[in-house]
């Protein structure tokens, strides 16, 4: 008689947490909550995240600029660039999606370069000699866009690169070539060898250590996150979750309402999360509230990107940035600006009481953009414009 192996017995949850406990944790350890560590500055903003994503989209600044000013205040834009990418400490590669990340980290994505050299190329054909001769370029005359490589694109439609183009991100992809800042919204190119300390050049991790430090790290930066939610971090696949989460140092906890497995940094679970809230615009692509459905799991708050929405389906606006306040999320506001005045062309609010945190808000984000009014245009609850305006005053 054969008898059948047991189904292994999932971890018991080191803890129990409430839905606000597990609020407060994620904002702690994404920098929101308690005093700001000012002395670490942008780049402890950026190891802490352990990524910050880069995004076309520019209203009031770009992604990866709104990010550290969200946690850290005005801090300034030419220091936000000079932060990331002087003195060798970044590099931007493919994580959640294109990010700048800490320079540390390039032994942990030995995992994707490996899958990348594995894999087809998108049907992308390249000449036999261009990616030998882009190697030989930036050997030759240093760091370059593709520009300056001879040329991104063909003259067809805007997806048709050039051989030069196909051949750098191909080096990129592939861990040959880094890029080492953005010029202009281009990307500047240079070897791997010159542009990363020699002692992380290496892809000396196996795949599932580079997975399970990932993971580990994703915990971190979130504090307490599902399957789904720690996956996503990196864009790491579930099942390779599971291969190393049980080694990865978080702990299986519950948390009221989730419905779902959850782990938790055992350091978040240490010490209960004080200190003040910030009250600041968020990014869409922050890494708080880029997922949309942790975002209505945490915040009871439901948020969509509507810059790739036709205008007239859209219902919050073009670029929305959700307005945090007290640990909450209390309203939304679509930004632009004209000269020196800040346009909150539309301004959804969560009643009367998040008036004052959303006028705090726009008149901080307008201070650090160098803006010196706020116009608002409209009101999601009219009737409640006139004391925001009020505010504002």
């Amino acid at each position: 008689m054969t008898t059948a192996t047991p189904t292994p017995a999932a971890p018991r949850p080191a803890a129990e947490l409430s839905a606000d406990e597990a609020r407060r944790i994620t904002l702690r350890a994404q920098g929101f909550l308690g005093a700001p560590d000012r002395r670490a500055g942008v780049r402890g903003t950026l190891r802490r995240l352990g990524q910050v994503q880069l995004d076309t989209i520019s209203v009031l600044a770009r992604s990866h600029e709104l990010i550290p000013y969200a946690r850290l205040g005005a801090v300034g834009r030419r220091t936000v660039e000079d932060a990331y990418w002087s003195e060798g400490h970044a590099f931007e590669y493919w994580s959640h999606a294109a990010c700048v990340l800490p320079v540390e980290e390039w032994p942990l994505f030995a995992f994707r370069r490996r899958a990348y050299r594995a894999r087809p190329h998108w049907g992308h054909e390249l000449s036999p000699t261009a990616y030998d001769t882009v190697i030989a370029q930036l050997r030759a005359e240093g760091p370059r866009t593709a520009t300056e490589l001879g040329g991104a694109k063909n003259k067809g439609e805007w997806w048709d690169w050039s051989d030069t183009k196909i051949a750098v991100e191909r080096a990129l992809m592939y861990g040959e070539v880094v890029v080492t800042e953005r010029r202009g919204w281009k990307r500047v190119y240079d070897l791997a060898e010159r542009a990363v300390p020699a002692a992380l050049l290496h892809d000396d991790l196996d795949d599932a250590e580079c997975l399970r430090r990932l993971v580990r790290q994703a915990g971190e930066a979130l504090g307490v996150g599902t399957r789904a939610d720690l996956a996503d971090y990196h864009r790491i696949k579930g099942e390779a979750f599971d291969a190393v989460v049980a080694d990865s140092g978080l702990v299986p906890v519950t948390v009221a309402g989730w419905g779902k497995p959850a782990w938790a940094d055992p350091a978040a679970l240490a010490a209960e999360p004080r200190g003040r809230h910030r009250t600041t615009l968020l990014s869409p692509f922050d890494s708080l509230i880029w997922e949309r459905s942790r975002t209505e799991r945490i915040f009871g708050f439901t948020h969509r990107l509507e810059a790739y929405v036709p205008r007239q389906k859209r219902v919050h606006g073009y670029f929305a940035m959700p307005v945090l306040a007290g640990g909450r999320l209390v309203g939304r506001v679509d930004p632009a600006r004209e000269g020196r005045t800040l346009v909150a062309r539309q301004v959804s609010l969560d009643g009367p009481k998040a008036v004052p945190a959303v006028a705090r808000a726009l008149a901080e984000a307008a201070e650090w953009v160098g803006c010196d009014a706020v116009a608002v245009e409209q009101v999601d609850a009219p009737e409640l414009a006139p004391a925001l305006v009020k505010a504002l005053g």
